[in-house]
């Protein structure tokens, strides 16, 4: 098929666009730097340079590829947080402008692939933890998310999420998909063996506590994992939303050690909360001890989708690289 991939020099797009590839599909990536077309055709892509903030380039894009399907995976989380924006994740630079690509690029997207007479659309969401007052601490897709359940620093950009499903699932004129990722791990992401991996340079330098009791769940996927589930969305599975996560959700406490250990670092240290409250935010400190993970049962049975790294345990010690 002939599928258009807006973010295609992104983590994940990098991971997908040689699968898709491989698969027999012809691809065509649009990327917003004209440096980066280089990068897009070493992926084995055609490159399309436009701002996804730009109806207009958008238009002209997906109307030169003429494509079958689009998939939207922009966001702009991209390069460390300082201490500030850690605190509040809401106001930093990143998250506002990944906020507009879940909202208005979307919207661009999904007119310019109505117009191109495209019939499928598959699309970044976020499921690598939530949070709900009510049931146990793994959650489906059935379960509804309740817009004043996260952190106050964390709503406005659930908000853009939702939005973004709503709106690509609910199109009638193809066939919309909304994959609600776990926690990418593996090469080019911010926890793999990269000296200057986001997240793993805290871990070395002991930098990245315990906070509480840590039973906050999280739920990892390999990001070569999820850019096979992506490109099984994109040629079967029925409209919805799928979680796609490993086969095993866990409590920091679990899964930290272990990431630690496998980076070389020493074990993490431990932080009561109510200094986490004071040292890394109330967003952080929910996340350790709050979040619920998710279970991929759905993406199991309806796409038929089989993760390489079935846990974060098999996957820290061998996919890091």
């Amino acid at each position: 098929m002939k599928v258009f991939v807006a973010g295609a020099t992104g983590v994940l797009g990098r991971a997908l666009v040689p699968q898709l590839v491989a698969r027999g599909h012809e691809v065509v990536g649009m990327t917003r730097s004209a440096s980066k077309q280089d990068l897009v055709r070493s992926l084995g892509a055609r490159p399309a340079v436009a701002d996804a903030l730009d109806a207009d380039a958008v238009a002209q894009a997906v109307a030169a590829a003429e494509p079958e399907v689009i998939v939207h995976q922009l966001t702009a989380l991209s390069g460390p947080l300082s201490l500030r924006e850690a605190r509040r994740p809401d106001r930093s630079s990143a998250a506002i402008m990944t906020n507009r690509l879940r909202t208005e690029a979307t919207d661009h997207l999904l007119a310019a692939g109505r117009a191109a007479g495209a019939r499928r659309v598959v699309a970044q969401s976020f499921g690598a933890f939530r949070f709900d007052r009510t049931g146990g601490p793994v959650r489906t897709e059935a379960d509804p998310l309740d817009p004043t359940d996260p952190p106050v620093a964390l709503r406005s950009a659930q908000a853009a999420f939702l939005y973004l499903e709503r709106a690509v699932t609910t199109i009638d004129w193809g066939e919309g998909l909304a994959l609600r990722y776990g926690g990418f791990y593996g090469p080019g992401t911010s926890i793999s063996l990269a000296p200057d991996a986001q997240m793993a340079g805290p871990i070395r330098r002991r930098r990245f506590p315990i906070i509480g009791d840590g039973g906050g769940v999280s739920s990892y996927v390999h990001i070569d994992d999820a850019a096979a589930a992506t490109a099984i969305a994109l040629e079967r599975g029925r409209p919805g939303v799928y979680y796609v996560v490993d086969d095993e959700p866990a409590p920091v406490r679990e899964w930290l050690p272990v990431l630690a250990s496998a980076l070389d670092a020493g074990p993490p240290p431990r932080l009561p909360r109510w200094l986490g409250r004071l040292v890394a935010g109330p967003a952080a400190t929910a996340m350790m001890t709050e979040a619920l993970g998710a279970s991929n049962e759905k993406a199991r049975h309806d796409l038929g989708w089989q993760p390489r790294y079935a846990s974060w345990r098999q996957g820290f010690a061998q996919g890091l690289g």
